[in-house]
């Protein structure tokens, strides 16, 4: 029984456009895109042109050139101690490979400008040029530089070699992760799209508002309150 129908109905109007906005919003209208996949992708491209931290870690890894490491490391497979052991040597370092077992010696330095100058191209989605350069695919050179690089990591801390460690997990934390992570999605300065940016969070407010008050009409409008 409806005790207050003028209530209840403004609530369920509300409901109904409610429902109707969120079937637009599910719906490809958005440059082929639905409402989430667009501001998804929007936030995605913004995300990436404010995190481009290459440049800066490139000043800092130079410092370590000529800091000379010798480490053996265990990887996954037999088949990405070859692989990585190619990025090492074209980085200029030795690497040996003994079933599944990776020997490296050189010049930390270089290895980290060959990891950064590969990250770089990653995240300005130049990948078929590390493809090209490899002969391996892109995703996967980057998945073992990030491989190795946490191998390098651990290992260093084990030889109490806390600086160079430090610096490597940063290489991976700030270039190769986010390269991996956002590669193929095109960088964005938030000032080009900032109206809708502004108007995508109003919106995001107003809407879960417009939900929460057409529920407490059309409850209210059944003669339900809610009291202390």
């Amino acid at each position: 029984m409806i005790a207050h129908k003028k209530r209840f109905f403004t609530g369920l109007g509300m409901m109904a456009g409610f429902v109707v906005i969120l079937g637009i919003i599910f719906s490809p209208v958005f440059k082929g895109k639905t409402g989430l996949d667009y501001l998804d992708s929007l936030y995605n491209s913004i995300s990436k042109g404010s995190a481009y931290y290459i440049p800066d870690i490139k000043k800092e890894a130079e410092s370590f050139s000529g800091s000379q490491i010798h480490l053996s490391l265990v990887m996954e497979t037999k088949k990405q101690a070859e692989q990585i052991s190619l990025l090492l040597q074209k980085a200029g370092v030795r690497a040996g490979v003994s079933n599944a077992e990776l020997t490296v010696e050189g010049d930390l330095g270089k290895i980290l400008a060959g990891c950064l100058e590969d990250s770089d191209l990653m995240y300005m989605n130049q990948g078929e040029k590390i493809k090209n350069k490899y002969n391996t695919h892109e995703k996967q050179v980057l998945y073992n530089w990030y491989t190795v690089l946490k191998s390098i990591d651990k290992g260093l801390k084990d030889q109490k070699k806390f600086k160079e460690a430090k610096i490597v997990a940063l290489v991976v934390k700030k270039a190769v992760e986010c390269a991996y992570n956002y590669y193929q999605i095109q960088p964005l300065n938030i000032s080009d799209s900032i109206g809708t940016v502004i108007f995508s969070l109003i919106f995001y407010v107003i809407y879960t508002l417009w939900f929460g008050f057409s529920v407490m009409y059309m409850f209210e409008g059944w003669g339900m309150k809610l009291e202390h």
